[in-house]
């Protein structure tokens, strides 16, 4: 990868639930500044681990990074709280669009910038985040619950840039989103990547979209990287068309229930 200097780095990391259960096995991956690298995988695969031992909360699920390091602009992270990384710079949106339901539009925004002490410019960061999404702005006295899918999703990445991320870790931005509405977000992340030089690393199984933002791509699959690439590059992999965009080479949509043929294709597992 030369798309910049190095904002995040991944080391051998290895990661148990309950000290046996074996999450993570080993993966090394890269995210350089100004990037946008997505990582791709099916349920399972260890996506959200990851996400999880980068950002500091394994602790509270009983989790633990057993083995390497994790590296944030020069620094090790792997053993800092979660309080801590995001006041370095890293920000994340977890899966599931996690509002504060009963709190106004305005009210959740505003809780993202809660370690920031520069209150002049948190007030001009909150109008960025309105002209980014400016749906929220219509909406800012609406009880945060009452939001549309959508609606939710938007405010939980207008609620992480509140803390001027460096780096903004999203967690299956797609899921359960319209495909119109999953375009409209895509593209206000790559507004944001471009204005904003936020890196982002994007946790998908929707690889069509994902890709398409992308600079580079990993997959994951029973805790380990096993193939990445380009973009551009991973988009033409036969395998990566037939198993994760689901197309085989007649361009026809497969059958995952064909085990046999999917076990004798699926080459790169180990």
């Amino acid at each position: 990868m030369t798309l910049g200097e190095l904002m995040l780095q991944l080391n051998n990391i290895e990661v148990t639930y309950h000290e046996v259960i074996l999450a993570i096995r080993g993966i090394s991956l890269k995210i350089p500044e100004g990037s946008i690298v997505s990582l791709l995988g099916s349920n399972g695969a260890g996506k959200t681990t990851t996400l999880r031992a980068i950002i500091g909360v394994l602790d509270s699920m009983d989790g633990d990074i057993k083995k390497g390091s994790i590296e944030f602009q020069g620094d090790r992270i792997d053993k800092k709280n979660c309080e801590e990384i995001v006041r370095m710079g890293i920000s994340m949106v977890p899966e599931g669009r996690e509002i504060f339901d009963e709190l106004t539009v305005d009210e959740n925004i505003k809780i993202g910038g809660y370690v920031r002490k520069d209150r002049r410019v948190l007030k001009n960061d909150y109008q960025m985040v309105l002209n980014y999404f400016p749906i929220l702005r219509e909406r800012r006295s609406q009880i945060a619950g009452y939001l549309s899918g959508g609606e939710q999703q938007m405010l939980v990445i207008g609620r992480a840039l509140m803390s001027r991320p460096r780096l903004l870790l999203l967690d299956e931005p797609s899921l359960g989103l319209a495909p119109l509405i999953v375009k409209e977000i895509f593209s206000i992340l790559e507004k944001i990547n471009k204005e904003e030089k936020t890196s982002i690393l994007l946790v998908e199984q929707n690889a069509i979209a994902a890709l398409k933002v992308a600079e580079y791509g990993y997959i994951m699959e029973n805790g380990k990287i096993v193939l990445d690439n380009k973009a551009e590059t991973l988009i033409e992999n036969e395998d990566v068309k037939e198993f994760y965009l689901g197309l085989t080479e007649d361009s026809r949509r497969i059958s995952y229930a064909e085990v046999k043929h999917y076990k004798r294709r699926k080459r790169w597992i180990g």
